[in-house]
């Protein structure tokens, strides 16, 4: 009878285990990507095409402000995906901008989607920069190609990814265009990051 008690504990014990590690793998398989850059960039489109409809808006904690997190599926891998509020700089003037600096400093993401606006990317760059400056695993996301494009403005993406050192891709969220390119970069500089 001592032998089946035992072997009940040792299997009982094997699925708790099991049961923890499979938990544990869970929580490494979930990565964590973060969405900033000034207002009205297109940040909140690009995560609702990320994410699909699943979503969980919520105050970061101790304040006021709003932080939406969903999932969202790469290749195969799955992300937690959160929308920050807009912020000009790592330098925190306004409750946002302080919200958004605690959370990328706290939760360290696997990857930090800076979006910012084609037509007005010369002003959305020193961010880009502080970003940088700070270690974070930046992929610049120059959002909104379609409307430079109308009004003459082209350019060089490749050329901006050499001088900056980082992946750039350009989209036109809003008509979900460059979101395959995006998605793809996604998974493979988190995939060279983590190799």
């Amino acid at each position: 009878m001592k032998k089946t008690r035992g072997n009940k504990k040792n299997l009982f014990s094997k699925f708790l285990n099991k049961r923890e590690t499979s938990q544990r793998l869970d929580t490494r398989r979930k990565k964590k990507l973060v969405l900033v850059g000034t207002p009205n960039v297109g940040k909140s489109v690009i995560f609702n095409i990320l994410t699909g409809t699943y979503v969980t808006v919520s105050n970061y904690p101790g304040t006021t402000v709003e932080v939406t997190r969903g999932t969202g599926r790469f290749n195969q891998d799955a992300y937690e995906v959160i929308d920050t509020p807009g912020m000009y700089s790592l330098f925190p003037i306004t409750e946002e901008e302080q919200v958004t600096r605690t959370l990328l400093l706290v939760e360290k993401p696997d990857i930090v989607l800076h979006v910012v606006d084609a037509k007005n990317l010369e002003r959305m760059l020193p961010l880009t920069l502080q970003l940088l400056e700070a270690g974070m695993p930046v992929i610049l996301t120059v959002n909104m190609m379609d409307e430079a494009e109308r009004i003459g403005r082209s350019i060089n993406l490749d050329k901006l990814s050499r001088l900056l050192g980082i992946p750039v891709v350009g989209t036109a969220a809003a008509v979900n265009r460059g979101i395959d390119q995006l998605k793809r970069m996604v998974a493979e500089y988190v995939r060279k990051r983590v190799a």
